[in-house]
């Protein structure tokens, strides 16, 4: 069924909640991460992906602030992340937003891959008619 506006408007409380708190935790590895790098040890490939991608979403949660600290603008919020899609830092991302971009890496590969099966296919020909 339908949802009434206070349940949907604790919904998004809580996931706003939740998303402070894995940044705040993202932030805190990071921080550990920067001090290993600071005394000499090096990073796996995981832990620098993961090390810049907090450091991004750093650098996204300043505009999002803004929404939040200045009355009302929250309203615009919608409006600004339909016009800039990766504005919010990667924490507050849905489950779906996230199988949506999933699905769309997954569709771009497909289509490289089969682009490259015809290339090799349409090189075989050339081949065979120049050898034969």
């Amino acid at each position: 069924g339908k949802k009434s506006w206070r349940q949907n408007l604790v919904e998004e409380l809580k996931h706003y909640c939740n998303g402070f708190h894995l940044l705040w935790i993202d932030t805190k590895v990071a921080a550990r991460m920067v001090w290993r790098l600071l005394h000499g040890q090096v990073l796996t490939r995981r832990e620098r992906r993961r090390l810049l991608r907090t450091c991004a979403d750093l650098f996204r949660l300043v505009p999002f602030l803004v929404f939040v600290i200045v009355p009302f603008m929250e309203f615009l919020l919608p409006v600004f992340l339909k016009l800039f899609p990766e504005m919010l830092p990667s924490t507050f991302e849905t489950e779906s937003k996230k199988e949506e971009k999933q699905q769309k890496k997954l569709n771009a590969k497909l289509e490289l891959a089969k682009f490259l099966q015809e290339t090799i296919a349409e090189m075989a020909k050339w081949n065979k008619a120049d050898t034969g």
